[in-house]
């Protein structure tokens, strides 16, 4: 606590003060004022006999509507500026101003109160908060002027330091955050239960607690905060509004739940009168100015009445019945328990303490607590109920994540069939042809099929993520050829747009890196793809560098800059989530469908590795990632790149099972050049089983989606030996536009060797083919 002297009512802040909180009755004198208002020059005019010591340290000036004026005076010892926060009176007082006066008798003046709009606090908070600073050796005089339209005036006056401040508004935030999250829970509850049961206890108590929480939001300054913060008459009269409505369904619940009519004729009728009288003094607020003033004393009064009425009810029906439900008793015990103390505090006959200005926050805490339990029975009727319901959900979810991958699977097949079709034939364009207009529209081409398969690689990306499959391949690759050829791509890119493009690699770059070279490239397109998609003049940058790391590992480090419209600082944090751009317009504008930069935090995830990006609206943004890779030793085979016009494989018969014309049309164009090599193709599974049992082939490439017999099926007959024992262990490739983790992983199960992906990749499939035949 906060230790002090007092000479002549003023509070002295000495050298040995610890501050902490300090209430600053002992030092204060109060003037009551009826209805007069008037100034500070008035005020300070007034005798000192006007002026009365404070009873205690918790004055509660009861229900008015009066001026009062509070004085007293600090003075500070110390060397060092003292601040702190004087927690005045209570957060919902129409009128609160602290008048600072000086040793040169200059005045400074604060506001606050909830009769003028909440931004023009001096110190926003829900409470009635003053800022209060003291020069050393100094001495200020404090003249504090306080009105309300009738509600109950506390005069508080403490004292706090910021570190106490904090604190208990920490300790205030975790007690409302509870008292109101109960409320809320039960307020859904009893609601389902109503429309589940149809019975109307239910909805009267789930709006007895909205309408007893609003009365506690009002109470508490937060109604003010956040609902009305530009005052007016709903803020002034919100208490009342909330607490005349909460009486009524209070009691409505009361009748029905206990069946007041069937055990009291006389109690039933005495409920009705006290809704008579909380209905007239509702309806006085609408149509009498000056009916607030004794309509704060009138609603507690009410309460109070209700709350005899409940518990003469139980008694009765204890008397004639000899039963009772005992957590109902005890739960209308915890509310009158926590609205007594709070309507006693009210009338000046209690302290103020925080438990007794939020006694009844627990006591009505602690009633849907116990009334929870009174509707157990309730609840075992309607779990089997749920559990069945919980049953049928769960079965529809499983039948839409089955129809959802289904979907996947097929838009990624229909898609990719054709693409790869136009891709291959697009390169095969530009590298036959000599025509320069052919050349560039092939160019077109294939540029457009592969931001289309980008789309669609990012789609079965976002899935496979939502679904926890997305994996990466362990196997080696060669660094710098990867990145030059994603360069090259880019300088073009680059020069369509007329941008400057520059590519910075470090010289220490390893060789050759053990991981996933399609989810690198992925990343490093991602980034230079929004890089470019978002910059219409100036530079994009893409500097690659590396760091060593324990064993023989590298951080490689990817950055790119541009000159791009940028982020702004406020959206940065949501630049990672599924489709997600600047703002939902430029989906229209730049293209794309949000995804790159959410599929990018998750692959730099599963590296270990981090993404960090920095921005400035209309100036720029640097992208930057890092990835942990496994370094090859020079003394490990390395991968090897085919080289062009080299393809033999000395002899060797390929068996293709592909239905799909434009695809085989794909893979004679692909194969034309493989020297000493022949190619059969089937159109079916079937037909592939045949070919095989009726010749000698050393390898198939087999498509998975086929009519008559499908991939699956013609591997599963030919593992079982239908074209021969001496066949079963062919080797099989599936060669599918079917991307889905599952699909690999089941095309393994079944016995396959390897499998490939459409768009085809020569240069892999040819490796791939010579690996299993050679």
């Amino acid at each position: 606590m906060l230790v002090s002297s007092t000479v002549s009512g003023q509070f002295i802040i000495k050298p040995d003060t610890t501050l902490d909180e300090v209430s600053l009755h002992p030092y204060a004198t109060l003037a009551r004022l009826g209805a007069e208002s008037i100034s500070l020059d008035a005020v300070l005019q007034l005798d000192a006999n006007q002026f009365e010591t404070l009873p205690n340290s918790n004055t509660d000036l009861g229900f008015t509507s009066d001026h009062y004026w509070l004085r007293f005076s600090i003075r500070n010892e110390l060397t060092t500026t003292k601040i702190f926060f004087l927690e005045a009176c209570r957060p919902i007082v129409d009128v609160a101003e602290l008048y600072t006066i000086d040793a040169n008798g200059a005045v400074t003046k604060q506001v606050s109160g909830d009769a003028l709009p909440f931004s023009e606090r001096d110190f926003k908070n829900r409470k009635t908060i003053f800022k209060v600073a003291i020069a050393p050796q100094t001495t200020k005089q404090y003249y504090l002027h306080l009105k309300s339209d009738g509600e109950a005036i506390n005069a508080g006056l403490v004292l706090r330091s910021y570190e106490n401040l904090m604190e208990t508004s920490m300790f205030e935030q975790l007690v409302f955050g509870i008292f109101y999250g109960i409320l809320g829970i039960a307020a859904i509850i009893y609601l389902f239960f109503f429309f589940a049961l149809g019975q109307r206890s239910f909805l009267y108590y789930s709006l007895y607690v909205v309408f007893i929480g609003l009365l506690q939001f009002s109470l508490d300054g937060l109604f003010f905060q956040f609902i009305t913060p530009g005052s007016g008459w709903l803020s002034l009269n919100a208490v009342i509004l909330s607490a005349c409505i909460a009486n009524f369904f209070l009691g409505r619940y009361a009748q029905v739940f206990l069946k007041v009519k069937e055990y009291s004729s006389f109690l039933n009728s005495a409920f009705y009168v006290v809704y008579v009288l909380d209905f007239l003094l509702l309806i006085s607020l609408f149509v009498h100015p000056g009916a607030l003033a004794y309509s704060y004393p009138l609603a507690n009064l009410f309460g109070l009445l209700l709350l005899l009425l409940i518990i003469s009810s139980v008694v009765v029906i204890y008397v004639k019945t000899r039963k009772v439900d005992y957590f109902f008793v005890i739960g209308i015990f915890f509310l009158i328990a926590g609205f007594v103390v709070f309507i006693l505090k009210n009338f000046s006959m209690l302290p103020v303490t925080f438990w007794t200005e939020n006694g009844s926050k627990l006591g009505t805490g602690l009633e849907v607590v116990f009334l929870s339990l009174s509707m157990a029975n309730l609840i075992r009727k309607l779990r089997d109920e749920r559990e069945e319901m919980q049953d049928i959900a769960l079965q529809k979810s499983e039948e839409m994540n089955e129809m959802k991958t289904y979907f996947l699977s097929n838009i990624s097949h229909e898609l990719r069939t054709p693409l790869n079709a136009i891709l291959n034939l697009s390169k095969i364009l530009i590298k036959e042809t000599t025509e320069p207009t052919v050349q560039k529209n092939a160019m077109m081409i294939k540029d457009s099929s592969y931001n289309l398969l980008s789309s669609v690689n990012d789609i079965l990306d976002f899935s496979k993520i939502e679904k926890g499959e997305l994996q990466l391949d362990k196997e080696p690759f060669l660094l710098r050829p990867l990145l030059e050829h994603m360069i090259a791509n880019m300088h073009n890119k680059a020069k369509s747009q007329d941008l400057k493009f520059e590519a910075l690699l470090a010289t220490d770059l390893p060789a050759q890196l053990v991981g996933d070279k399609f989810r690198l490239t992925q990343i490093i397109y991602n980034l230079m793809s929004n890089a470019f998609k978002f910059t219409a003049e100036g530079f994009v940058t893409l500097t690659v560098s590396c760091k060593p790391l324990k064993g023989n590992q590298i951080a490689l480090e990817l950055s790119v800059e541009d000159s791009g419209v940028g982020i702004d600082a406020k959206k940065l944090s949501a630049v990672y989530d599924s489709f997600s751009q600047e703002n939902i317009t430029d989906k229209r504008k730049y293209g794309g469908l949000g995804l790159g930069l959410f599929i990018v935090k998750h692959l730099a995830d599963l590296h270990q590795g981090s993404i960090a990006i920095q921005s400035k609206v209309n100036e720029g943004t640097v992208s930057k990632v890092t990835l942990h890779f496994d370094v090859l030793p020079l003394a490990e085979p390395t991968e090897v790149l085919p080289e062009a016009e080299t393809y033999d494989l000395h002899g060797k018969r390929i068996l293709v099972a592909e239905d799909n014309a434009m695809n085989q049309m794909v893979l004679k164009m692909i194969t034309k050049k493989w020297q000493n090599t022949e190619i059969v193709f089937t159109n079916n599974g079937q037909e592939c089983v045949d070919a095989l049992q009726e010749n000698n082939f050393d390898i198939i490439l087999m498509d998975l989606q086929m009519p008559v017999m499908d991939g699956y099926e013609a591997t599963l007959a030919i593992r079982a030996g239908a074209s021969g024992d001496s066949k079963k262990d062919i080797p099989i490739v599936a060669v599918t536009a079917d991307v889905m983790e599952s699909t690999k992983i089941r095309v393994m199960e079944i016995g396959m060797n390897k499998y490939i992906s459409k768009p085809l990749d020569k240069e892999a499939l040819y490796k791939m083919v010579k690996e299993l035949t050679l």
